[in-house]
């Protein structure tokens, strides 16, 4: 059994968590001093099976119920994972991520313990777990109505401007996708799972192995091995489709970005693509679907020039801009894949 004796203190800075050696943190540090390590083990009796919730990329997931009732998700690394330095450096840099950025939808980091022997994170728990979970269950993906999906993609998309341009250095999350965006009872969305994410150095190519999901990852990223933010511009692209779409759109990314695209891909309209398990939308929401699939568009442009900054998106979906009121039925993919006077013109004056 992993416990100790614990007293718990506020967090520690960055400078004083370097001269920790030899993994002895052993404490749960956090912000409010309400989380005792006695606690968490108590509350999952020492990491039962029975309270794993998931697995993620570098160990498991477990819900856990606080003597003061509050209930958190323990994001906890196995041993033999944390033996594996590549788990560990992962595991570490998501604390580091986490307690220096604060934003409505990112998820909260409310303590973390640090120690060869046992290793987790304390988070905010969310409900109703993954977007890709809930876009896999009929049931739950006809409760996430069209409103709801782009009030979710709206959320994803103020959370990464922050991270990109309102944060002191850059920072790019790497692995946006629907496994890593979470979903609280009122089914907003959380991005998480920073163990991947890196701060952009101006000084320095920025070049790194690729990590991130397949499916999720841009193009150039995989072959030139350069990080920018555009990387995660086009990542949104691909969940902002996703929801709209109720799966992956990877077929119909594939086919769209060919040069030889089939007439019938062509012609294929945006209101054969959306979610048939929902209703179709009425006049009012079909805007806001025209608006958000034009966005999602944008960002899958396979130049990373053309994209638009994460800021721009920000901006557009705050503006309130009213879109064409043309029909679903009467915009067809490629149009949508081909518009450059919507955006191009914006993003060639932006930085």
């Amino acid at each position: 059994m992993c416990s100790v004796k614990n007293v718990v203190f506020p967090m520690k800075t960055h400078a004083e968590l370097k001269g920790t050696k030899n993994g002895n943190l052993f404490s749960i540090w956090n912000y409010d001093g309400n989380i005792a390590f006695e606690d968490i083990i108590e509350a999952t009796e020492d990491f039962d099976i029975r309270y794993c919730i998931g697995t993620g990329g570098y160990g498991s997931v477990y819900k856990a119920q606080l003597p003061s009732g509050k209930v958190v998700a323990l994001k906890k690394l196995h041993r033999l994972e944390a033996e594996d330095p590549n788990f560990d450096r992962n595991f570490k840099n998501e604390v580091k991520m986490l307690t220096e950025i604060r934003h409505r939808n990112i998820v909260k980091l409310h303590g973390y313990c640090l120690h060869k022997r046992c290793m987790f994170l304390i988070y905010e728990y969310m409900e109703r777990g993954s977007l890709f979970c809930v876009l896999n269950n009929d049931v739950e993906a006809v409760e996430l109505d069209w409103t709801k999906r782009v009030n979710i993609i709206k959320g994803i998309s103020h959370a990464i401007s922050y991270m990109h341009h309102d944060c002191i250095s850059t920072i790019v999350h790497r692995d946006i996708s629907s496994n890593n965006i979470l979903l609280n009872s009122e089914l907003e969305a959380f991005v998480s799972d920073f163990g991947t994410a890196r701060l952009l150095d101006p000084n320095s190519s920025n070049q790194t192995l690729v990590a991130g999901t397949y499916g999720y990852i841009a193009p150039e990223f995989a072959y030139t091995l350069v990080l920018t933010e555009k990387c995660d511009v086009y990542s949104l692209g691909v969940v902002a489709l996703e929801i709209l779409m109720g799966i992956h759109p990877g077929e119909l990314l594939t086919t769209l970005s060919s040069s030889s695209a089939s007439t019938s891909s062509q012609n294929m309209m945006l209101n054969e693509i959306l979610d048939q398990r929902l209703p179709p939308p009425n006049r009012i929401v079909a805007r806001d679907i025209f608006f958000v699939a034009t966005i999602a568009f944008a960002c899958l442009c396979t130049k990373p020039k053309y994209r638009p900054t994460m800021n721009w998106v920000s901006q557009e979906f705050l503006s309130r801009k009213k879109p064409i009121a043309k029909p679903l039925h009467a915009v067809s993919l490629w149009q949508l894949k081909n518009q450059e006077n919507y955006v191009v013109g914006d993003i060639e004056t932006q930085s």
